[in-house]
C-alpha cells in the first residue's frame, strides 16, 4: 500500500472565535459536543482527495494545527509556526493558513492582520502593531504565495438580519481581498455548513488543493510522487488540549 503524503495548515484567530469547533467539523464531519480551552496546539487530521473526480485524483493527509489564541501564550506560539521546528519537520512550502474570526465580533476580524503577521514573521511573533491601512500584503503574502483562507464563524447568530449580514461580508472581505484569498461564513454547529457540493465545501476543497499543489507540484525541489517519504503518524507526536477557540 502506497504511503500517503501530508500537508500542514495553521489555523489561527482570537481566543473564543470557534477554531476548535471549526477544525472538528472539517475533520470529523460533525459538530463537536463540548469544546474546551487549549493550551498550546491541537492537531486534527483529514483525509483529502486532491483533484477529486479527475485523472489526477490522489489522497493526502491534511493536518490542521489549531493554535490556541490566548494572549498569555503569545511568546511561545512560534514553535508551531517555525519552519525549522524539528517536531513539525516542515517548511513554508508545506504550509497553508486559515484565518478565523467571529462574525459577531468585529475586533476578531480586525486582528487577523496581526495573526497573519505573527505566523509569517521569521521568529513567529508579529511586528509592532500598525493600522490595517499600513499592512502590506506583498511583504507577507506576495513574496511567498502561501495559500490563505478566511473563515467567519457563528453565522447563525447574525442570520436574522440581512442588513447585518451584508455589513459583515463587506468588512470581513478586506483582508481576504488583500491576500487574494477565498472566504467562507459558517455555523460550525450545523453539518450542512460544509455539505458536499455547497459553496463553502467547494472553497475549502479548493484551498486544500492549493496547499497540496504548492507543496508537491509547484516547487522545483518537490519530491516526485514515487520518491516522497511517508508521513509520520501525528498522534504520537502531539499532545491535544481542547478548547473553545
Amino acid at each position: 500500500m502506497a504511503a500517503i503524503d501530508k500537508v500542514k495548515i495553521i489555523v489561527v484567530g482570537d481566543s473564543g472565535v470557534g477554531k476548535t469547533s471549526l477544525t472538528h467539523l472539517i475533520c470529523q464531519q460533525q459538530p463537536i459536543g463540548n469544546p474546551s480551552w487549549t493550551i498550546g496546539c491541537s492537531v486534527e487530521v483529514k483525509l483529502h482527495e486532491y483533484k477529486e473526480g479527475t485523472p489526477n485524483q490522489r489522497r493526502y493527509f491534511v493536518e490542521l494545527w489549531d493554535v490556541g489564541g490566548s494572549q498569555s501564550h503569545k511568546n511561545t506560539r512560534s514553535v508551531f509556526y517555525n519552519p525549522t521546528n524539528v517536531i513539525a519537520n516542515v517548511c513554508h512550502s508545506q504550509l497553508g493558513i486559515i484565518l478565523v474570526h467571529d462574525l459577531t465580533n468585529r475586533k476578531s476580524q480586525q486582528n487577523l492582520q496581526k495573526w497573519l503577521e505573527e505566523v509569517l514573521s521569521k521568529d513567529g511573533t508579529s511586528s509592532r502593531s500598525k493600522s490595517f491601512e499600513d499592512f502590506d500584503p506583498e511583504k507577507f503574502v506576495g513574496s511567498t504565495q502561501i495559500p490563505i483562507l478566511v473563515i467567519g464563524t457563528k453565522l447563525d447568530l447574525i442570520s436574522g438580519s440581512n442588513f447585518v449580514k451584508s455589513n459583515i461580508h463587506r468588512r470581513s472581505a478586506t483582508i481576504a481581498e488583500e491576500c487574494g484569498a477565498d472566504e467562507i461564513f459558517l455555523d460550525c454547529r450545523q453539518i450542512r455548513s460544509l455539505a458536499a457540493g455547497s459553496s463553502s465545501s467547494v472553497k475549502l476543497s479548493r484551498f486544500f488543493d492549493k496547499v497540496i499543489e504548492r507543496r508537491y507540484y509547484s516547487s522545483r525541489e518537490a519530491f516526485s510522487p514515487d520518491k516522497r517519504r511517508p508521513p509520520l503518524h501525528t498522534s504520537s507526536l502531539y499532545s491535544k488540549f481542547y478548547h473553545n477557540d
